[in-house]
């Protein structure tokens, strides 16, 4: 499906200037590539996160990546498109598995008694599922999204320093730092139950 008229080789060619100029670090070149084909990558991410919120914020982390690794474009492994959709592609997989690691981890942690289905157990489960939920969101996105790929996707520091273009050092600092505010959120939701 092409965002505009022209043939497909025209569209391309067309994506590829404007990959070039983003690489020279022109936001119009940025505005345009999102113009062209944000409704189709927003489809496919809707498609495979279900959740309109999320994938508008996944839509912002592909143009965020776009802008961050423009010069990684390599026009021999294919088209911009392509490259645009596998970037949305793996970011949306990213978050549903994310969202599916957390969901089971909040409900590990409810207790066994919870599993009497009443409405005051429910009540109390949905709740402490909340607390908890809150907790996960004080973290600075920085910080919750780095622990979230190590516990809830198994990947390395190693493979998130590289995946964030960070220095592996400044990883470890943000999974630790998290991990801290994280513990001490939990044991003041431990001291209040």
């Amino acid at each position: 499906m092409l965002s505009q008229g022209g043939s497909a080789r025209e569209q391309a060619a067309l994506d590829v200037s404007l990959i070039t100029r983003i690489v020279a670090r022109d936001a119009d070149a940025l505005a345009g590539l999102y113009d062209r084909h944000c409704r189709l990558l927003f489809g496919l991410v809707l498609r495979i996160v279900g959740q309109r919120s999320d994938a508008e914020e996944i839509i912002q982390e592909v143009f965020v990546a776009v802008w961050n690794r423009s010069e990684s474009y390599n026009p021999s492994l294919g088209s911009p498109l392509g490259w645009l959709i596998g970037i949305a592609r793996n970011r949306a997989v990213d978050r549903l598995r994310a969202n599916t690691v957390r969901l089971k981890a909040i409900e590990s942690v409810v207790p066994e008694s919870f599993v009497v289905d009443t409405p005051e157990t429910r009540a109390a489960c949905t709740e402490r599922q909340r607390e908890l939920i809150r907790a996960l969101g004080s973290l600075p996105v920085d910080q919750r999204e780095l622990i979230e790929q190590a516990y809830f996707l198994g990947l390395t520091q190693s493979e998130l320093a590289e995946r964030h273009r960070l220095p592996l050092g400044t990883v470890k600092t943000r999974i630790r730092t998290g991990m801290m505010t994280l513990r001490q959120s939990l044991s003041q939701l431990q001291s209040q139950l």
